[in-house]
């Protein structure tokens, strides 16, 4: 039996690699992973885990994932009735895997109960299994000694366990499809699954559908608040930003980074600084390098607060909205904030209807590349956890520092660690000061570039 389960292993390489390929995308590398259901462990060695522990049914199985792994934790029992002691107690994790196994489980829901236990609020679920389209073709590979012999399967669709992670404690973030040919073919396999198998329609009939879920029951955080201001030509708009600053709940500090400017702002900010008397606390800096990004990354590393907010200088996004940001945050609305100035009416002098129209696509690219639904991808208020953000910071690599606004790059790497992404809508404001420092046509050709980039390293992974 045993000889068997290796046997289809390597019989089913190609589809194992894949399974492979989509965790790495999907999971960051140093994390505390659990697998129920690991096999032979190698998906969960691949991901060089922290702290690794496999449960894995079958007892010879088990003990040769431990031969094989020996950094790894394998325990053979049946993942129904684990205890957190029989494990050696050591939740909370930061990842629970469910690969391939969903469909073999005789109660669903209680696993997925279970797993709460096991879980912390920034833990993910990613649980991958077989498209129940392919039910007939799988049925028959395996009759014909293709496929490993299963016992009885629930075949479950996407909405069978959407429905079943919302009612166990858990939400859904984000799903997809992989892999349309799950056997070496030159050439055609790989351009199939890395290509083929991300375009619409056509990705519905992938083998493997994956999903990744939290915890729904986020618990609230009051935390310091550092409040970033990049201002460039904006002297106008200085004392304003600070005297319709809201109140907020907690303690707040405005960071301020002039960026080389042909007006006096960095005089204005000045003044502001030594005159202001409040509950804020307010800091200035100067910027050396070039950029909204630069301005921003500076300010995020000066920041003391626990969250960090992006607020633009031209006040077009109106500062009293800023609680409502702050609020969906704390509570665990969201993981990222975004704010959205599409949804009320706007004047045309406040964006025109190119730039209108420039945002719908954009918006519309990055629902289909992160997998979650954005309606304005390029409004410069966002706020974030700073945990978060050096955890983004310590990923940028991963698809390039060439994003001189910053948007891009936290949206991506918010993506890429699983972050929930709201938006908060905005009344988006007419500029009363200054004129805008964007070059729409040269920094709209920026941008594309860098959707194809994401495109190459979220959707379309070799």
């Amino acid at each position: 039996m045993t000889r068997n389960k290796l046997f289809y292993r390597r019989l089913n390489k190609t589809y194992y690699q894949d399974l492979e390929r989509i965790h790495n995308l999907l999971i960051p590398k140093g994390q505390r992973i659990l697998e129920i259901g690991c096999g032979s462990g190698d998906l969960l060695a691949s991901l060089n885990p922290s702290y690794g522990v496999g449960i894995e049914l079958d007892s010879v199985i088990s003990r040769i994932a431990s031969d094989r792994h020996k950094d790894l934790h394998i325990f053979n029992l049946n993942a129904e009735e684990m205890l957190p002691e029989s494990i050696g107690n050591p939740a909370p994790f930061d990842i629970i895997i469910i690969n391939n196994t969903l469909n073999t489980i005789k109660d669903v829901h209680e696993l997925l109960k279970k797993l709460t236990d096991y879980s912390h609020n920034k833990s993910r679920l990613v649980i991958s299994f077989h498209n129940w389209l392919w039910q007939p073709l799988l049925k028959i590979a395996e009759g014909l000694g293709q496929r490993e012999p299963q016992p009885p399967e629930s075949w479950l669709t996407p909405g069978d366990v959407n429905n079943l992670l919302d009612i166990s404690g858990w939400e859904v973030l984000k799903e997809g499809h992989r892999c349309l040919i799950p056997r070496h073919i030159p050439f055609i396999t790989s351009f199939s699954n890395r290509w083929l198998s991300q375009l619409p329609i056509i990705e519905n009939f992938g083998l493997t559908h994956w999903t990744v879920a939290r915890l729904s029951n986020q618990q609230e955080e009051k935390s310091k608040i550092s409040i970033v201001i990049p201002a460039r030509n904006e002297a106008g708009n200085v004392a304003s930003a600070i005297e319709r600053m809201p109140a907020f709940q907690s303690e707040a500090e405005i960071i301020f980074v002039e960026g080389n400017s042909s007006d006096d702002t960095w005089q204005q900010i000045e003044k502001v600084c030594d005159e202001y008397q409040g509950p804020l606390t307010l800091k200035k800096y100067k910027q050396k390098g070039k950029g909204k990004a630069d301005a921003v990354w500076l300010a995020f590393e000066k920041a003391e607060g626990q969250i960090l907010i992006i607020l633009d200088a031209d006040l077009t996004v109106r500062p009293e909205d800023l609680p409502t940001f702050v609020s969906a945050l704390s509570k665990g609305n969201g993981e990222f904030i975004n704010g959205c100035r599409l949804v009320y009416p706007r004047s045309h002098l406040a964006m025109p209807i190119l730039n209108t129209l420039a945002n719908r696509f954009f918006a519309a690219v990055f629902s289909w590349l992160l997998r979650q639904r954005l309606k304005d991808t390029l409004c410069g208020t966002k706020v974030l956890w700073k945990k978060d953000y050096l955890k983004i910071k310590e990923g940028r690599r991963y698809f390039g520092d060439f994003d001189p606004f910053g948007d891009f790059d936290l949206l991506f790497g918010a993506s890429k660690l699983n972050l929930k992404i709201v938006e908060v809508p905005v009344r988006y404001q007419v500029r009363t000061y200054g004129s805008s420092n964007i070059s729409h046509v040269k920094e709209g050709f920026v941008l594309l570039r860098m959707c194809l980039v994401a495109a190459r390293k979220l959707r379309f992974i070799p």
